[in-house]
């Protein structure tokens, strides 16, 4: 009996030291890694950008841990996109980019278009509503494999009240090579009131 007793006790003890090594394992996995250097420059204006689960995920590395990187790829919707800063009285517009296509080691399909939305009201903005008018729809974030990291880019401009903002036809009609910086001259857009960037990877 005592000796079943111990042998009981041996394997919970043995039981618990697993569940304790494997919640210390998937911790130490799911890190959250804020950008440095030149990439955390790009963040400006405390623009949040936030998905399930992750939250705010502006200026940081998408960890691999919990299949996060394939969930932002393959499940999760458009993300809400919230700039306390907003002018409740202005309207602004919504660019989401990927400078990296294919790679950033050879990005000749730069900008690739992943979201673009026009008539943003400050008001809806400020609570992270992405509502207007949609000339670009959401596309999820899908960096080819052996490719490395992406950057995926969010900038918000303040529009011009009298200004229609469009798409050209051939604009229209591809997503990649996008000339945002005539796009953004073209109308009148000027410099992003805030901007903010995650990087992550194939799955």
């Amino acid at each position: 009996m005592v000796r079943m007793k111990l042998l009981v006790t041996c394997l919970f003890l043995i039981g618990l030291s697993v569940i304790v090594v494997q919640k210390a394992v998937a911790s130490e996995e799911c890190i959250f890694e804020k950008l440095d250097g030149e990439d955390a420059k790009f963040c400006r204006g405390d623009l949040e950008v936030l998905y399930p689960e992750l939250g705010d995920v502006g200026c940081m590395y998408i960890p691999r841990c919990n299949q996060y990187r394939k969930r932002i790829s393959k499940e999760w919707n458009s993300p809400n996109v919230r700039y306390q800063k907003a002018d409740r009285n202005k309207h602004y517009v919504l660019i989401m980019v990927d400078p990296d296509a294919p790679s950033r080691a050879n990005p000749k399909y730069r900008y690739w278009r992943h979201w673009l939305v026009t008539n943003i009201r400050g008001t809806d903005l400020k609570t992270g509503k992405v509502q207007g008018h949609v000339l670009t729809d959401y596309i999820r974030p899908t960096p080819p494999s052996h490719s490395g990291y992406h950057r995926y880019q969010f900038q918000i401009y303040e529009q011009l009240e009298y200004e229609a903002i469009s798409l050209s036809t051939e604009e229209e009609a591809s997503s990649g090579s996008w000339d945002m910086e005539s796009f953004v001259d073209q109308f009148q857009l000027g410099a992003p009131v805030a901007s903010t960037h995650f990087l992550t990877e194939h799955y």
